[in-house]
């Protein structure tokens, strides 16, 4: 896997006003695991998306919401958990996949930033 599109997809999310990363090293399966937040990065925050370091994707959305972007292409069913209600899933293999991953990103982030209010930067 190129770690290019990687690295562009978490340039761009962390270029977004409140959001941070929190890594995993040990992810499921021992594969580590990038977790982007809007909120606080001291108390934490809801999670907008998360990143396996093998380009798999995971976001939570209402079950509507997952279930017309799994229907439109635009994501798929969680590979470990098909039948999740809330779990839509995005591969990113190559940089053709960037943008579609950066929608499901800016989805969820809208949807946090709506609901938590906006975050006051520290520093």
């Amino acid at each position: 896997m190129n770690d290019e599109p990687l690295a562009q997809i978490e340039r761009e999310v962390l270029g977004w006003d409140g959001v941070f990363k929190k890594r995993d090293e040990d992810g499921p399966g021992g594969i580590g695991v990038t977790g982007y937040r809007y909120g606080d990065p001291e108390t934490g925050g809801p999670q907008i998306g998360h990143v396996h370091d093998d380009g798999h994707a995971d976001f939570r959305f209402p079950r509507e919401v997952r279930d017309e972007l799994i229907r439109s292409g635009r994501a798929i069913p969680h590979p470990a958990f098909p039948n999740s209600r809330t779990t839509a899933s995005y591969r990113i293999r190559s940089a053709e996949d960037v943008p579609g991953a950066l929608e499901l990103f800016r989805m969820n982030y809208e949807r946090r930033k709506e609901r938590n209010g906006p975050t006051a930067k520290v520093g």
